[in-house]
């Protein structure tokens, strides 16, 4: 767990590192680690927004020889894709099944009940949404899998959600990410990038804890 945490804090070192080993290689590792993310539901704790961020700025960075364009596609393909396999991984499963299969051994309860419960308040907008909640984001395609949600509804959702939240960290970490003082705190971006994700989890729960009680 430290050295994923050090990854994520240190994210800009790290692909600096990986594009100077890698070379043109380096797209195939960031697209598998996206798709690892968004795709496999036992991985939320993955990187997503950090990394999208800390590859653009590489990108806008003529030393390392990251294409802009290119990252757009890869990580698009990524996230869409990712989030497909990952719907029909809860198609397959269920919900239900989830509980006692070996599979669902490694799935976090409490962060499934999180996603269910963002699920069923924001509907088939939930895939869109949860592309910019850490954790809800893994889990989402799994629970419309799982609630047999129609595969071209979740399809629909599922590419505005992917290409929204692409743009969105690509066009931030390049044009954002090399100047100085972030170049210089970019440990603290990172944090502050991961908080602000977290924000709308946070307020959903703190509304499910402490708001009053519907009254039937």
């Amino acid at each position: 767990m430290s050295t994923l945490i050090d990854f994520i804090l240190h994210i800009d070192d790290h692909l600096v590192q990986i594009v100077g080993t890698f070379g043109n290689w380096t797209y195939v590792i960031l697209f598998v680690m996206i798709f690892i993310e968004t795709g496999i539901v036992i991985f939320p704790f993955l990187p997503g927004d950090s990394l999208l961020f800390a590859a653009a700025a590489l990108a806008a960075n003529a030393e390392y020889h990251l294409n802009i364009c290119l990252l757009f596609f890869i990580f698009l393909a990524a996230a869409v894709i990712g989030d497909t396999v990952n719907y029909h991984i809860g198609h397959h499963m269920g919900l239900a099944a989830s509980n006692n299969s070996f599979f669902g051994r490694f799935i976090n309860r409490d962060k499934l009940k999180v996603a269910e419960d963002f699920f069923n308040k924001h509907g088939g907008k939930t895939i869109a949404i949860a592309r910019f909640v850490p954790i809800v984001r893994t889990f989402a395609p799994f629970v419309s899998g799982g609630s047999n949600m129609h595969y071209m509804h979740f399809l629909h959702y599922n590419f505005i959600g992917g290409l929204a939240w692409v743009v969105v960290c690509l066009s931030g970490g390049y044009f954002f990410g090399n100047i100085p003082f972030v170049q210089q705190h970019f440990s603290l971006v990172a944090l502050a990038i991961v908080f602000i994700s977290l924000l709308p989890m946070v307020f959903a729960y703190l509304k499910h804890r402490f708001g009053k009680p519907s009254v039937e």
